[in-house]
């Protein structure tokens, strides 16, 4: 049967009912620093670290969907650029910038249509200025949080000044969000580290869904282990965050990248290639 015999509410139906064209989803893992932590007892609240040092790495990355792309976090301030990594509690360095990543994938930063955010502490929002023309996607908590007086620990609002002052785009993030509306990016409220944190999950078409940990933990062990930071703004609610991250987990077969784990580096394409 040919369309023009069918009935003109047939032909809607079937429209609808047709599967709609797969989008090209990639995603890469940009380098955005170290951290160097002597006393790992930060981020345990019952002492399960005592005596061990660790190295973490600060990681983002770059989404791109059809024609579009999106940054979720943006790592540490260029400020930190070749600093020496040093002997107190924690210090951290950069090697390379976003920007300087993005011109060897040919991405100029005026392509960059969103940023999303994890959370508001510096080192996920350190090079967001520089992307000023996307739109910033924040939980509305961490945003009233910014707001607050004093500021909060670990938050340095300047480096959001762009979209705190009104000159550039943002919006604030509530519950779970659907970043294209078709199921392939998707903001998952994961509040406790801050009130407003977030993890991402990627579906790819070849590598299945991919789980961004945002800062639910900092390394694998504290998710095994429920090692909650005494700097976390709710204990409570990070237990049932990271309750929440082990289900997915399970329920997807999700491939979890803990953001801040060296280990989980190699779970992704080394840059510049893609997951796809």
């Amino acid at each position: 049967m040919t369309f023009t015999k069918l009935a003109p509410t047939a032909l809607v139906l079937l429209v609808l009912s047709a599967p709609a064209q797969a989008m090209t989803v990639r995603l890469w893992r940009l380098d955005c620093g170290a951290v160097q932590v002597n006393d790992l007892n930060l981020f345990s609240d019952s002492y399960a670290y005592a005596g061990r040092s660790q190295r973490l790495t600060d990681s983002c990355y770059l989404i791109q969907h059809g024609a579009d792309y999106m940054l979720w976090d943006t790592g540490l301030p260029e400020a930190q650029l070749g600093k020496p990594l040093g002997n107190e509690p924690m210090s951290a360095t950069l090697t390379q910038t976003v920007a300087k990543q993005l011109g060897t994938l040919d991405v100029r930063p005026d392509q960059i249509t969103l940023i999303g955010i994890s959370h508001y502490h510096f080192d996920h929002v350190g090079q967001a200025a520089g992307f000023s023309q996307a739109k910033l996607l924040i939980g509305k908590a961490d945003l009233d949080a910014l707001a607050a007086k004093p500021t909060p620990f670990g938050a340095e609002p300047r480096l959001l000044a762009p979209w705190l002052t009104g000159h550039a785009p943002l919006e604030p993030v509530s519950g779970d969000k659907d970043v294209y509306g078709d199921g392939t990016v998707t903001m998952l409220s994961m509040p406790g580290h801050t009130p407003g944190s977030y993890a991402l999950l990627v579906r790819l078409q070849k590598a299945g869904p991919i789980l961004l940990s945002g800062d639910v933990v900092h390394f694998e062990e504290q998710l095994t282990a429920n090692n909650v930071p005494p700097f976390n703004t709710d204990r409570a609610a990070s237990l049932a965050s990271m309750d929440r991250l082990r289900a997915m987990i399970a329920n997807l077969k999700a491939l979890l990248i803990v953001q801040h784990d060296a280990a989980d580096v190699g779970k992704l394409p080394a840059f510049p290639a893609a997951a796809d």
